[in-house]
């Protein structure tokens, strides 16, 4: 465990499996809206166990970082990024990035120094732009339904994120997680700053990153749910690989939004296969 300061002031809390010369490339996982570094239990020890130097990070905002207030937008949480990266002198990184955490990845390779990337990771991840406007009419996302959430979590936290919590992790009416891990989502939710909240919400649902995906010139893995009513997969992942070169997909049959936790087993199995090349 360490903390990180940005180069705006901002202290975030970071969890780092460490640099002894046991451990081999670095593995950066970057976390979905609204939860922390911990949404990452079911990757981080199969990733050490494997080899891997593993560092995740609170979100500015969220979990047990530092909660200011202002910098939600992309720019700024990319650049927090890039001081992770700087602070702890990681090289040769393979960046993972979940839903929200998606748009870090983007980002960076528009704002960060990408000499210290090996390559990426897309998982659920939101890019290329979920809002659904007149230039991208392919975007999953309404204004209506962008709405409605931001209302939603104004009116009320607490129902907002079990609602939330629950389509994250289920298909239809059917969960596919254990109710304790739900809990468990509810309660990194909970930590996270209204403020934030709100500020990263608007982010991940209104940020362009068309511009930002072709300039990924690294081997690239895209992993998604074929059930995530969340982002889905022909508005956000699908759409991705066809704008990243060096990309390839896997598409786990059945699985939600929160497919890190749901289908651990394949999600694991696919990325150690990607970062076996």
């Amino acid at each position: 465990m360490s903390t990180i300061t940005t180069r705006d002031g901002v202290n975030l809390h970071v969890d780092d499996s460490g640099d002894s010369g046991d451990l081999g490339r670095t593995v950066v996982l970057i976390h979905g809206w609204p939860l922390s570094a911990e949404s990452w239990s079911s990757q981080t020890e199969v990733l050490r166990k494997n080899g891997y130097r593993v560092v995740a990070y609170d979100r500015r905002g969220f979990g047990r970082s530092d909660k200011p207030d202002s910098g939600y937008e992309y720019d700024t949480l990319a650049k927090d990024l890039e001081d992770v990266l700087t602070g702890l002198d990681l090289t040769d990184v393979t960046l993972v990035g979940f839903s929200m955490g998606g748009g870090e990845v983007a980002r960076y390779f528009s704002v960060g120094d990408t000499s210290r990337i090996r390559s990426v990771v897309f998982a659920g991840a939101v890019p290329p732009y979920l809002l659904k406007t007149d230039d991208n009419p392919d975007g999953p996302l309404t204004e209506e339904a962008a709405k409605g959430m931001e209302d939603g979590l104004r009116a009320d936290r607490d129902a907002f994120f079990e609602d939330f919590t629950m389509g994250f992790f289920s298909v239809g009416d059917d969960l596919k997680v254990s109710e304790e891990t739900r809990k468990e989502a509810v309660r990194l939710a909970q930590q996270s700053d209204q403020t934030a909240a709100l500020g990263c919400m608007e982010a991940f649902g209104t940020t362009d990153f068309r511009e930002d995906l072709p300039k990924i010139e690294v081997p690239t893995l895209i992993i998604h749910g074929d059930s995530d009513d969340i982002v889905p997969f022909e508005g956000s992942g699908k759409r991705t690989a066809e704008m990243v070169q060096h990309s390839r997909t896997t598409v786990i049959e059945g699985a939600p939004h929160g497919l890190n936790a749901s289908h651990a087993a394949e999600f694991n199995a696919s990325l150690l296969e990607f970062l076996a090349d």
